[in-house]
């Protein structure tokens, strides 16, 4: 990757609906080269996929929290078990496998208190493979846009 291949995707991650030739232009190619390009990236695996960010207070779910998991038990099963249930939650916005003194900690977003309650008995706490739980609410939450990599070019 040069300097050009990085300008791409950091381009792409401020704006992934930027089209070819708004690309080419930002990033200074022709645009069949900005194209070859960004095939090259996309067959090399350096975009893993592009997303929407959405409100979502605008589809009803008006508190956002961070829920810390911490497991009973380490073993894969248990483990490999419990992603699969974040992965099912539909108001999971995005979960980390982390160290510390918990296991998981997963971002939910629901309608109201009585939502977030619910979820947290009945999504977290009847799961055997739960032993503790520690839920924060969000107030405010910015989504950057991440550098592509540590390394820069000048």
């Amino acid at each position: 990757m040069d300097r050009i291949d990085f300008d791409i995707c950091r381009e792409l991650q401020n704006n992934a609906r930027l089209s070819n030739k708004e690309l080419a232009a930002k990033v200074g190619l022709a645009p069949s080269s900005c194209h070859e390009r960004f095939k090259r990236l996309c067959a090399d695996g350096v975009f893993s996929g592009f997303h929407a960010t959405v409100n979502q207070e605008k589809l009803g779910a008006s508190i956002e929290a961070m829920v810390h998991v911490r497991l009973a038990k380490h073993a894969r099963k248990e483990v490999d078990s419990f992603f699969e249930h974040l992965y099912q939650l539909p108001e999971t916005i995005a979960y980390y496998h982390i160290t510390g003194e918990f296991d998981y900690l997963v971002h939910v977003a629901v309608r109201d208190a009585n939502h977030l309650r619910d979820l947290a008995l009945d999504a977290f706490t009847t799961r055997e493979e739960v032993a503790q739980i520690q839920t924060s609410l969000v107030f405010a939450a910015k989504t950057k846009a991440q550098r592509p990599c540590f390394i820069e070019f000048s």
